[in-house]
């Protein structure tokens, strides 16, 4: 007689896992919905249509929980961000793509890092991510550049998520004239490389 033992088995790790991405989105949803110190794990339950037992299970604790849901987020973040190196146009859009997502999440962060150490730490993290993402998006450019640091510094300061703010959220200005908008100045920074 066959055993359905390893179909079983294959199909309760599908769902843990399913499981498990549900939770940490959830967490992450709600970490773009309000401060991380108000992010409390019966919400995450909630949202997730789980128990605040199971969160505990998978996660042993809301460090636990905020950990690995900080750990995928970034790797989405890279993923969202892939882009061909000196493709300058294709970048733009790509950030903007990204910026649209999850750029208010990102600035609520922002707003958080001061006083609230896990923001601090994330937001840290994702200036480093930018800083790389600028490193690789304009690496062709930027071999030739006897300032290499100074002109990654101006590229990172027109491609940040604040600039992003100022003109979509500030000024209002549709995406594709920010984006215009964007794609100029770093355009014009490249020219002087």
């Amino acid at each position: 007689m066959k055993s359905t033992r390893p179909y079983e088995m294959r199909a309760r790790a599908d769902a843990a896992a399913q499981t498990r991405d549900r939770i940490m989105a959830a967490a992450i949803e709600l970490a773009n919905e309000k401060p991380i110190n108000a992010l409390v794990l019966p919400d995450v339950a909630t949202r997730a249509g789980v128990s605040v037992q199971t969160v505990l299970r998978l996660f042993g604790s809301r460090d636990g929980l905020l950990d690995a849901a900080t750990e995928s987020a970034m790797a989405s973040v890279r993923a969202e961000r892939d882009v061909v190196p000196g493709d300058v146009a294709a970048a733009v859009g790509t950030l903007f793509d990204h910026y649209e997502l999850r750029g208010d999440g990102v600035l609520l962060l922002l707003g958080q890092e001061r006083w609230e150490p896990r923001a601090a730490e994330i937001t840290s993290a994702g200036r480093r991510l930018h800083r790389e993402w600028v490193e690789g998006a304009f690496a062709p450019f930027l071999a030739q550049d006897g300032d290499r640091d100074a002109s990654v510094d101006l590229l990172v300061a027109a491609s940040d998520v604040y600039t992003w703010k100022l003109w979509r959220r500030d000024r209002r200005l549709g995406r594709p004239e920010a984006e215009a908008r964007m794609l100029r100045l770093i355009g014009n920074i490249l020219e002087g490389i």
